[in-house]
C-alpha cells in the first residue's frame, strides 16, 4: 500500500458575487497570480500555469484534467477547503457541490474546514491602496451557531458524505479543521456530527485538526475529541523575524525593503519533525511557497526551491512512515493549486512536471521500500 498523500485544494478559481463586490468584477485568484512582480534581483514572478493553463472552475473539463494529473502523480484524494462560515452562509462552494452533483471527476476527496474570518489582508495587501490599518477590515466573520448550525452544516454536506468517492481512514470520513483552536465548540460540533452520522447510516467522521506549529498539541486535540493532528510547519522558517518585539514588527512591516525570505533548501530542514512518526501525526510537504502575489514585499517566499530539493523533502518525509501502521500512512501536501500563495504542483512555465514527476518517484520509492522491509 503506497502511503496516502492528500493534496490541499483551493476553489478559489471562479467569480463570485462576493469577490465582483470586495475585489472589482471577475476577480479570481488568477488576478493577483497574473499581476505579479519581482520584488528582488532573482525573485521569479509572475508564476504561468502551464498544461492546465488560467482555469475556470465552473467548467468540468479542467475539475477532469485536474484529477487525471493527480492521479499519474501519485496523489490519492483531493482536500477540497470549504467555507461555512454559519448561520447558512458558505463560499466557494460551487466546484465542489459540481464534483458531487456530476459524479466527475471519478477521484476520491475529503473536506477541510477554512474555519477563519476574511479579512481585507487576505487579496489586497501589497497593492497601491494597501495600508497597514485595513488588516482589521472583517470581509465575512467566522460564526458557530451552536446545535441548530451544526445540524444544518452537516445537512448541506451529507450528500457528499454519501458519495463512495469519498475518503475514509479507520473506515471514518475524514474531515479537517483548519483552526481548532479557535473551535471551541468542537466537542458538541463532534457529538452533533456523529450522532447525524449514525442516523444517517455512515460510520462517523475522522476529525484531524490542522496544526502550524512545531511543538506537540497531539494528545491535547486528542483530548477534546480530535482523532489525529495535520502538522503543517510551512510558517516555521519565517519566525526568527516575526519572533522581534512588537515594535520590530512594526517596524519590519511599514520599513522593510523586501519581503521575509528563507532559502528552500534550509526550509525543508526545518519543516521536518519527528513527530511525524507518531501514528496519530500526519505531516505535511510543500513544494514551493511565495506569498507576494497577495502581500507585496509583506509576503514570504521559499528561494530557490526546485524539483530536487522538493524529492530530497518528500522522501526525508515519507522514510519517518516506515514504521506506522498502513492505515495511519497519510501525508498532506500544501497545496495542489495554491497559486496566488506560490505553493502549488500543478504544472508551470519555469519546471513543467517536474514537481509531480518528483513525487511520483518517491511515493513509489517510498512503496518498494515497505513492501522489502515486510518481506524482510
Amino acid at each position: 500500500m503506497n502511503p496516502r498523500v492528500l493534496a490541499y485544494y483551493l476553489p478559489q478559481f471562479h467569480p463570485t458575487p462576493e469577490n465582483d463586490k470586495w475585489w472589482g468584477k471577475g476577480f479570481t485568484e488568477w488576478t493577483n497570480v497574473a499581476k505579479a512582480k519581482p520584488l528582488f534581483r532573482g525573485h521569479h514572478q509572475p508564476h504561468i500555469p502551464a498544461d492546465l493553463g488560467f482555469y475556470d472552475l465552473r467548467l468540468p473539463q479542467p475539475r477532469i484534467a485536474q484529477a487525471e494529473m493527480a492521479r499519474d502523480f501519485g496523489i490519492a484524494a483531493f482536500c477540497y477547503w470549504h467555507y461555512w462560515f454559519g448561520k447558512d452562509r458558505k463560499l466557494l462552494n460551487f466546484p465542489f457541490e459540481e464534483v458531487v452533483r456530476t459524479g466527475e471527476p471519478d477521484f476520491p476527496f475529503c473536506l477541510a474546514w477554512g474555519n477563519h474570518t476574511w479579512e481585507d489582508k487576505v487579496w489586497n495587501a501589497g497593492t497601491a491602496s494597501y495600508v497597514y490599518a485595513k488588516r482589521n477590515k472583517i470581509l465575512i466573520a467566522q460564526e458557530y451557531g451552536g446545535e441548530e448550525d451544526y445540524i444544518a452544516h452537516f445537512n448541506d454536506l451529507l450528500e457528499a458524505f454519501r458519495d463512495p468517492r469519498y475518503l475514509k481512514v479507520h473506515d471514518r470520513l475524514l474531515f479537517a479543521i483548519f483552526d481548532p483552536d479557535g473551535f471551541q465548540d468542537f466537542p458538541l460540533f463532534k457529538q452533533i456530527w456523529t450522532d447525524l452520522a449514525q442516523q444517517n447510516g455512515l460510520n462517523g467522521f475522522f476529525f484531524v485538526a490542522h496544526d502550524l506549529r512545531n511543538f506537540d498539541k497531539t494528545d491535547y486535540y486528542k483530548s477534546i475529541g480530535y482523532d489525529a493532528v495535520n502538522l503543517s510547519l510551512h510558517r516555521v522558517p519565517f519566525e526568527i523575524r516575526e519572533s522581534k518585539t512588537r515594535i520590530g514588527r512594526i517596524i519590519d512591516e511599514h520599513f522593510s525593503a523586501g519581503p521575509n525570505i528563507v532559502e528552500y533548501k534550509k526550509a525543508i530542514q526545518m519543516m521536518d519533525s519527528p513527530l511525524y512518526e507518531r501514528a496519530d501525526v500526519f505531516p505535511t510537504i510543500i513544494p514551493n511557497w511565495d506569498h507576494t502575489p497577495r502581500s507585496g514585499r509583506f509576503g514570504r517566499l521559499f528561494k530557490n526551491c526546485t524539483p530536487e530539493l522538493f524529492a530530497e523533502h518528500v522522501r526525508k518525509t515519507l522514510d519517518r512512515l516506515r514504521n506506522k501502521p498502513e492505515e495511519d500512512q497519510v501525508v498532506f501536501l500544501k497545496s495542489w493549486n495554491e497559486w496566488g500563495e506560490g505553493n502549488y504542483l500543478e504544472p508551470d512555465l519555469e519546471y513543467g512536471t517536474a514537481f509531480g514527476e518528483a513525487l511520483r518517484k518517491e511515493i513509489k520509492r517510498s512503496d518498494l521500500f515497505g513492501c522489502y522491509r515486510k518481506n524482510s
